[in-house]
């Protein structure tokens, strides 16, 4: 059994097609899908014989929403979603100036172990496929009521670990057909993986990358990030610059400040120098506590410090603001708390 929202565009239609059916379903079954339908029988203007010849050899994945929180703060909402087999994952929904965003996850737990997170504890049960990715955006959409514009990778899992499905995803949901949200309004982040932010750079997909850089050298990067053992710093910049050059896409380069590990302002002059001359943006965010890791952010005095000395070195650099911090909105901690 395929399930439908997994296949990309020409996918589809070879399938639609194998079936007997014209090549012209396949914009009309796309677009359903891309609604959010939860049954062949929702999708109207197909005939009946079709839908069930449909059912006979494909299925269509679904969400359920386990828990919902919404924060009396700023509005932002949690979900935990019920996967098909039971599996749960993350994705939040939060609201900008400039339209709504949504923060999706790619995997169920994550094999990377950043010392950090609360995601990566249990590690990796499996990837999520196409379909269930595309389904956070759309069953947060259907829930809110309203479109969602902006897309963050960044939830539960290593995206670049799930390769293939984030790149058939990426498709679907930038497809004129389907939902339609465009390149540069999607973001992905990555803990390094070098070799696949090199095949990234190929895939002509202008999104914008962002690197969880998190430390200015391999001895603090290499106790807080494992991945820096297989990828070092020095290499992990050196894929970034030739991603630059490749894409003209600025990088956004994110990094949590771990009171008493990397936020000195040492740290920020090496980090400065890191990054010297790269059409850059640095983001920081204040570590969130995870109550089974034993790191805390510093006080608001050492995170001005911090960025108001890479200003100084000339640094585009924000300081992330904390969204949904009443209902526990970093993901990870509502899955393993529920768990």
């Amino acid at each position: 059994m395929v399930d439908l929202r997994s296949l990309e565009y020409a996918e589809l239609e070879k399938f639609i097609v194998d079936l007997g059916e014209p090549k012209y379903r396949t914009k009309q079954i796309f677009s359903w899908l891309s609604l959010g339908v939860d049954s062949f029988d929702e999708m109207t203007n197909i005939s009946k014989s079709t839908r069930r010849k449909l059912s006979e050899v494909s299925f269509i994945s679904t969400l359920k929403i386990r828990e919902k929180y919404i924060s009396k703060l700023d509005g932002t909402v949690k979900y935990l979603f019920s996967l098909d087999d039971g599996n749960c994952i993350e994705t939040v929904v939060m609201r900008y100036h400039h339209g709504i965003s949504v923060c999706i996850s790619s995997q169920v737990g994550c094999r990377m172990g950043c010392g950090f997170c609360a995601s990566t504890i249990g590690g990796l049960y499996r990837s999520l496929t196409a379909g269930e990715i595309l389904n956070q955006v759309i069953y947060a959409q259907k829930d809110i009521g309203e479109r969602i514009s902006n897309i963050v990778m960044m939830g539960i899992g290593e995206p670049l670990d799930n390769y293939d499905n984030v790149i058939k995803f990426l498709h679907n949901v930038n497809h004129p057909d389907g939902l339609n949200i465009g390149y540069r309004h999607i973001s992905l982040s990555t803990c390094g993986l070098v070799d696949k932010i090199n095949m990234l750079r190929e895939e002509n997909i202008p999104i914008t990358l962002s690197i969880s850089l998190h430390a200015p050298n391999d001895e603090i990067r290499n106790k807080i990030m494992p991945v820096n053992k297989k990828f070092s710093v020095k290499e992990l910049i050196s894929a970034c610059k030739k991603y630059i050059n490749r894409t003209s896409r600025r990088i956004s380069f994110e990094y949590s400040l771990i009171s008493g590990v990397n936020d000195s302002v040492e740290n920020a002059v090496e980090l400065a120098g890191l990054l010297k001359g790269m059409l850059c943006h640095v983001n920081l965010i204040p570590v969130n506590h995870v109550e089974e890791r034993d790191f805390h952010k510093g006080s608001e005095t050492d995170i001005n410090k911090f960025k108001n000395k890479l200003i100084e070195l000339g640094i585009n650099v924000t300081v992330r603001r904390e969204l949904g911090s009443d209902i526990s909105a970093s993901c990870g901690q509502l899955r393993k708390k529920v768990l």
